[in-house]
């Protein structure tokens, strides 16, 4: 097929300058695509300076939300008509029924990645709509079992979806040690142990409820512990909850040893150099009706820098850490068993000779490279537009 008739349109709200696992992972798939395919692009304001190679483009607002949803709906619509894609693309639930709709009127294929939350999301409105035209689309691609699972709960046609879990970028492990140096230095930790949360912080993560019934015990065997918590509150996500840094900050409070230290938004390289330096990656997830973690992106990054992760078995979870291998996977709520899995783990790397965590959780890591996830992504994507080509033929 003619490079000229691979004519793409990727629509979403999830893209840079917004901040998230979502927002990267629809960033590495534009640029795969691009590197194959002509491109029509629509995201949020502020996103034509991350899209490197463009044809046209319409930038939306992403809130108030009923004026997205509008800006989405007719921009999606005029480009299709304007640029002719032979396949849509959606970058989640929420832009599938503008993509589906345009796809219609235009005849081309469409495509939707789905994480947990675009299928779980109990908004009545949501369910009615959304869902329904997610049901339209003709391929869906989820970033987990779980996500598959809750598709086709949900009505989605098993042939239709494809599971492609979001890859990792590699550092250079040998900077581990000037990266902890440094990374140390700036939080004055010295020789403390380290725990560390990172991502946005939303309700779903339960940083708070660890705080009040995770920590505690992990203190009474290593009482000069801190627990590190990079990230900022979800302001721009659809489940948003304003409060939640004040919780953690009340949790932190009651905790009374003073160990809980909250950076907020960090560089992308104080990050890197914050995992090399911890000792081990909490991620005390909840079980919430309604929300769901898809996947859990920041224990594949913790891993690629070669440190386990601990976490409760919810959601796509466990996609993402291999039980015994980058961490452990406690049951959900358990917190004596989440604990006693952090404590296992701050035991071990006391041991400088104990290296096995550390290779384990880069080799699983190894598997998930973001070179992996572009191969498979657009090995399932030709194969959409080679359908649609015979289609038309």
């Amino acid at each position: 097929m003619a490079r000229e008739a691979r004519r793409v349109l990727f629509v979403t709200r999830n893209f840079p300058p917004l901040k998230g696992g979502m927002e990267r992972l629809n960033h590495r798939i534009y640029l795969a695509l691009q590197s194959v395919y002509r491109m029509s692009f629509c995201g949020p304001i502020g996103s034509k300076s991350h899209v490197e190679v463009c044809d046209i483009y319409r930038e939306m607002p992403v809130s108030p939300l009923w004026l997205f949803l509008v800006s989405c709906q007719f921009s999606t619509w005029y480009l299709a008509r304007k640029f002719k894609p032979k396949v849509i693309y959606s970058g989640s639930g929420l832009t599938a029924p503008a993509v589906w709709l345009a796809g219609v009127l235009t005849n081309a294929k469409t495509v939707c990645y789905l994480h947990g939350l675009d299928i779980v999301a109990d908004h009545p409105i949501y369910r009615l709509f959304f869902l329904r035209a997610i049901r339209k689309i003709d391929k869906i691609i989820v970033n987990s079992s779980n996500t598959a699972e809750l598709a086709v709960a949900a009505g989605i046609r098993p042939d239709s979806i494809e599971i492609v879990h979001p890859g990792v970028k590699l550092p250079d492990v040998n900077l581990a040690v000037d990266a902890k140096k440094r990374f140390r230095n700036l939080i004055s930790a010295g020789d403390r142990p380290i725990l560390l949360i990172a991502g946005r912080l939303t309700q779903r993560k339960g940083v708070a409820e660890f705080i009040r019934f995770g920590l505690p015990e992990i203190r009474l065997s290593f009482p000069d512990v801190l627990l590190v918590i990079i990230g900022e509150e979800a302001t721009s996500a659809l489940k948003h909850r304003s409060g939640v840094t004040e919780g953690i900050l009340r949790a932190a409070q009651s905790d009374g040893a003073g160990g809980v230290v909250l950076l907020g938004a960090v560089s992308d390289d104080v990050l890197s150099d914050a995992y090399f330096a911890a000792d081990v990656m909490v991620f005390p997830v909840l079980d919430l009706p309604g929300d769901v973690e898809g996947f859990g992106m920041v224990a594949l990054e913790a891993a690629a820098h070669g440190l386990p992760t601990v976490a409760f078995a919810v959601g796509g979870v466990p996609d993402a850490v291999k039980h015994g291998g980058s961490g452990f996977l406690a049951r959900s709520g358990n917190y004596s068993e989440f604990s006693q899995y952090v404590l296992t783990l701050l035991v071990s790397r006391q041991d400088v000779q104990l290296s096995c965590h550390f290779d384990s959780c880069v080799e699983y890591a190894r598997g998930f490279t973001w070179d992996i996830f572009s191969d498979r992504f657009l090995k399932f994507f030709h194969n959409v537009t080679e359908c649609e080509s015979e289609a038309a033929g």
